[in-house]
Protein backbone atom coordinates (compact mmCIF):
# COMPACT_ATOMS: atom_id res chain seq x y z
CA UNK A 1 0.00 0.00 0.00
CA UNK A 2 1.26 3.43 -1.01
CA UNK A 3 1.25 6.12 1.35
CA UNK A 4 -0.98 7.91 -0.31
CA UNK A 5 -3.30 4.87 -0.37
CA UNK A 6 -3.24 5.10 3.61
CA UNK A 7 -3.94 8.51 3.85
CA UNK A 8 -6.83 8.09 1.46
CA UNK A 9 -8.67 4.45 2.92
CA UNK A 10 -7.09 5.06 6.86
CA UNK A 11 -5.76 7.96 8.23
CA UNK A 12 -8.15 10.43 6.72
CA UNK A 13 -11.32 8.49 7.52
CA UNK A 14 -9.99 8.00 10.98
CA UNK A 15 -9.35 11.80 11.54
CA UNK A 16 -12.69 12.71 10.15
CA UNK A 17 -14.32 10.67 12.71
CA UNK A 18 -12.06 12.08 15.61
CA UNK A 19 -11.98 15.90 16.46
CA UNK A 20 -11.16 18.50 13.86
CA UNK A 21 -8.19 19.65 16.55
CA UNK A 22 -6.37 15.53 15.96
CA UNK A 23 -5.72 16.36 12.13
CA UNK A 24 -2.95 18.34 11.57
CA UNK A 25 0.22 17.81 9.27
CA UNK A 26 2.64 16.61 12.11
CA UNK A 27 -0.29 14.09 13.53
CA UNK A 28 -0.22 12.45 9.94
CA UNK A 29 3.49 12.44 9.96
CA UNK A 30 4.04 10.93 12.53
CA UNK A 31 1.12 8.15 11.60
CA UNK A 32 2.83 7.96 8.46
CA UNK A 33 6.08 7.16 9.96
CA UNK A 34 5.44 5.10 12.40
CA UNK A 35 3.39 2.88 10.26
CA UNK A 36 6.20 2.71 8.13
CA UNK A 37 8.23 1.66 10.84
CA UNK A 38 6.32 -0.82 12.42
CA UNK A 39 4.68 -3.00 9.07
CA UNK A 40 6.41 -0.87 6.12
CA UNK A 41 2.22 -0.39 5.53
CA UNK A 42 1.80 -4.54 5.02
CA UNK A 43 1.67 -6.46 7.57
CA UNK A 44 -1.41 -6.61 10.20
CA UNK A 45 -0.20 -9.68 11.95
CA UNK A 46 2.75 -8.98 13.41
CA UNK A 47 5.43 -11.13 11.54
CA UNK A 48 7.38 -14.47 13.60
CA UNK A 49 4.03 -15.03 15.43
CA UNK A 50 4.22 -11.99 17.81
CA UNK A 51 0.96 -10.80 19.31
CA UNK A 52 0.77 -6.83 17.61
CA UNK A 53 -2.03 -6.40 15.06
CA UNK A 54 -3.12 -3.71 12.10
CA UNK A 55 -0.88 -1.61 10.08
CA UNK A 56 0.41 0.30 13.07
CA UNK A 57 1.20 -2.85 15.24
CA UNK A 58 -0.88 -2.67 18.68
CA UNK A 59 -0.41 -5.18 21.14
CA UNK A 60 -3.93 -6.00 23.37
CA UNK A 61 -1.92 -4.92 26.35
CA UNK A 62 -3.48 -5.36 30.07
CA UNK A 63 -5.35 -3.63 32.26
CA UNK A 64 -2.38 -3.75 34.74
CA UNK A 65 0.30 -2.98 31.84
CA UNK A 66 -2.01 -0.18 30.73
CA UNK A 67 0.13 -0.73 27.54
CA UNK A 68 -0.99 -1.11 23.80
CA UNK A 69 -5.06 -1.13 23.25
CA UNK A 70 -5.49 -1.40 26.73
CA UNK A 71 -3.50 1.43 27.28
CA UNK A 72 -5.42 3.52 25.26
CA UNK A 73 -8.78 2.41 26.28
CA UNK A 74 -7.85 3.28 30.02
CA UNK A 75 -6.34 6.89 29.46
CA UNK A 76 -8.61 9.67 30.32
CA UNK A 77 -7.66 11.76 27.65
CA UNK A 78 -8.59 8.88 24.85
CA UNK A 79 -10.93 6.70 26.09
CA UNK A 80 -13.86 9.19 25.50
CA UNK A 81 -12.77 9.62 21.88
CA UNK A 82 -11.74 5.98 21.39
CA UNK A 83 -15.68 5.09 22.69
CA UNK A 84 -16.89 7.20 19.06
CA UNK A 85 -14.23 5.67 16.80
CA UNK A 86 -15.76 2.43 18.20
CA UNK A 87 -19.12 3.40 17.55
CA UNK A 88 -18.36 4.74 13.75
CA UNK A 89 -16.38 1.62 12.91
CA UNK A 90 -19.22 -0.73 14.61
CA UNK A 91 -16.49 -2.42 16.99
CA UNK A 92 -17.48 -3.04 20.57
CA UNK A 93 -15.79 -0.63 23.21
CA UNK A 94 -13.73 -3.27 24.64
CA UNK A 95 -10.11 -3.90 24.57
CA UNK A 96 -10.28 -7.82 23.11
CA UNK A 97 -12.65 -6.88 20.57
CA UNK A 98 -11.13 -3.82 19.68
CA UNK A 99 -7.45 -5.32 19.39
CA UNK A 100 -9.25 -8.55 17.33
CA UNK A 101 -10.56 -5.75 15.00
CA UNK A 102 -7.16 -3.66 14.18
CA UNK A 103 -6.23 -6.67 11.81
CA UNK A 104 -9.02 -6.07 9.20
CA UNK A 105 -10.43 -2.04 10.16
CA UNK A 106 -7.42 0.18 8.87
CA UNK A 107 -9.77 2.77 10.47
CA UNK A 108 -9.82 1.88 13.59
CA UNK A 109 -6.02 1.23 13.48
CA UNK A 110 -5.33 4.88 12.28
CA UNK A 111 -7.79 5.85 14.53
CA UNK A 112 -6.05 4.26 17.57
CA UNK A 113 -2.87 5.05 16.67
CA UNK A 114 -3.75 8.88 16.91
CA UNK A 115 -5.23 8.17 20.28
CA UNK A 116 -1.88 6.70 21.75
CA UNK A 117 -0.45 9.97 20.00
CA UNK A 118 -3.24 12.12 22.03
CA UNK A 119 -1.88 10.37 25.39
CA UNK A 120 1.53 11.83 25.56
CA UNK A 121 1.64 14.89 27.46
CA UNK A 122 3.72 16.73 25.34
CA UNK A 123 3.01 18.47 22.02
CA UNK A 124 3.16 16.51 19.00
CA UNK A 125 7.02 17.33 17.08
CA UNK A 126 7.09 19.68 13.99
CA UNK A 127 6.79 18.21 10.79
CA UNK A 128 10.36 18.70 10.50
CA UNK A 129 11.56 17.41 13.72
CA UNK A 130 12.73 13.58 12.90
CA UNK A 131 14.65 13.72 16.45
CA UNK A 132 11.72 14.53 18.68
CA UNK A 133 9.30 12.73 16.19
CA UNK A 134 11.54 9.47 17.29
CA UNK A 135 11.44 10.35 20.75
CA UNK A 136 7.29 10.20 20.48
CA UNK A 137 7.40 7.35 19.16
CA UNK A 138 9.57 5.56 21.54
CA UNK A 139 7.75 6.94 24.55
CA UNK A 140 4.64 6.14 22.97
CA UNK A 141 4.84 2.82 21.05
CA UNK A 142 7.59 1.51 23.63
CA UNK A 143 8.91 -1.07 20.69
CA UNK A 144 10.92 -4.00 21.82
CA UNK A 145 13.35 -3.82 18.88
CA UNK A 146 14.19 -0.18 17.71
CA UNK A 147 15.51 0.31 14.65
CA UNK A 148 16.80 4.15 14.35
CA UNK A 149 18.46 3.31 11.13
CA UNK A 150 15.08 3.49 9.21
CA UNK A 151 13.38 5.96 10.75
CA UNK A 152 14.49 9.10 9.23
CA UNK A 153 14.04 7.64 5.59
CA UNK A 154 10.56 6.80 6.36
CA UNK A 155 10.29 10.27 8.68
CA UNK A 156 10.97 12.16 5.49
CA UNK A 157 8.98 10.34 3.11
CA UNK A 158 6.13 10.87 5.26
CA UNK A 159 6.98 14.89 5.61
CA UNK A 160 7.04 14.58 1.44
CA UNK A 161 2.96 13.07 1.90
CA UNK A 162 2.18 15.37 4.22
CA UNK A 163 3.11 18.28 2.52
CA UNK A 164 1.81 17.04 -0.53
CA UNK A 165 -1.73 16.94 1.01
CA UNK A 166 -1.22 20.06 2.83
CA UNK A 167 -0.40 21.74 -0.74
CA UNK A 168 -3.46 19.94 -2.51
CA UNK A 169 -6.09 21.46 0.56
CA UNK A 170 -5.24 25.16 -0.08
Amino acid sequence: MTLDEVVNTAIGPALDILPRAMDSAPARVMLLSIGQQESGFVARRQMGGGPARGLWQFEQGTQVSRGGVWGVFLHDASRYWLSVLCGARRVAFDPVVIYSALERDDVLAAGVARLMLFTDPGKLPAVDDAAGAWALYLRTWRPGKPRPETWSAYHLRAVAVASKADAGAN
